[in-house]
């Protein structure tokens, strides 16, 4: 009755099972190992979804705001949006299968990193889709319409690259490699983009040759932002060792005081 957490053990009496607030089903102790590396599986998940869905908040919010503002046009229609929202459904939803890195040490929320992360991705974002509209508007003369059908194929391709930088905080090319159903979700969903973009299926069709350069403007830019995600990591990294040895610092010199 004093326990915090009452373990019932595998093969307890039913009494200690409807007491208990932990059931293992397996003989051993080994479960509960298996349940902790579980749980910190989980919460890498989370945090992944966390980081990739305020990142692409700050890219697409951001961006079509400032578009409008600067250019006076719709970057993307209202159908575009909803197609994107579509698109981005189906690989989110695999993020609960992903393979993640399994951290050695207990894990907790830490809303500064995600945060902090999450907005240098979404600012790199935002920039890399305005260096794109630029270099469309200077080196071609194509019209609003299919500069329009341009920038949502990139928002679906980057924004699905991003789901692999977001979901880790080692380099994306790194193991623990992206799980079957993740990358199959999102190869699918590529080829829907590149179908709807290429055939002209709710919008103006674009050559097939500019969804190549697309893909190659997107494969070079998500390097860029797995180095400043690592840097990032690495800075906050830092800056929390600094702080940890300061207050313990602290804590030494009050406790000499004190005596």
């Amino acid at each position: 009755k004093q326990a915090d957490v009452g373990i019932a053990v595998s093969g307890a009496a039913d009494a200690a099972r409807n007491a208990a607030d932990l059931v293992l089903t397996a003989p051993g102790l080994s479960v509960i190992v298996k349940a902790v590396e579980e749980a910190r599986r989980i919460f890498e998940r989370m945090n992944s979804y966390a980081i990739y869905r305020i990142t692409e908040t700050i890219r697409i919010m951001l961006f079509m705001v400032l578009a409008m503002i600067a250019f006076d046009f719709y970057p993307i229609t209202a159908v575009m949006i909803i197609l994107l929202a579509l698109l981005n459904d189906l690989p989110i939803m695999t993020i609960s299968k992903d393979n993640t890195w399994l951290d050695p040490k207990p894990v907790r929320w830490n809303m500064k990193r995600v945060l902090t992360v999450a907005s240098i991705l979404g600012g790199i974002g935002v920039a890399e889709t305005f260096g794109l509209l630029y270099l469309v508007e200077t080196l071609t003369d194509i019209g609003r319409a299919q500069i329009q059908t341009i920038i949502f194929l990139k928002l679906v391709v980057a924004g699905h690259m991003t789901l692999l930088v977001a979901g880790s905080q080692k380099p994306f090319f790194r193991k623990p490699d992206p799980s079957w159903m993740l990358i199959s979700a999102i190869l699918s969903t590529q080829v829907i983009a590149a179908l709807v973009a290429g055939l002209g299926w709710f919008m103006t069709a674009i050559p097939w040759s500019y969804i190549g350069y697309v893909w190659l403007y997107c494969i070079v830019w998500i390097f860029i932002e797995d180095w400043a995600k690592l840097k990032t990591y690495e800075t906050l990294s830092i800056s929390g060792k600094r702080h940890s040895w300061f207050l313990k610092r602290l804590g030494e010199s009050f406790h000499s005081h004190s005596r």
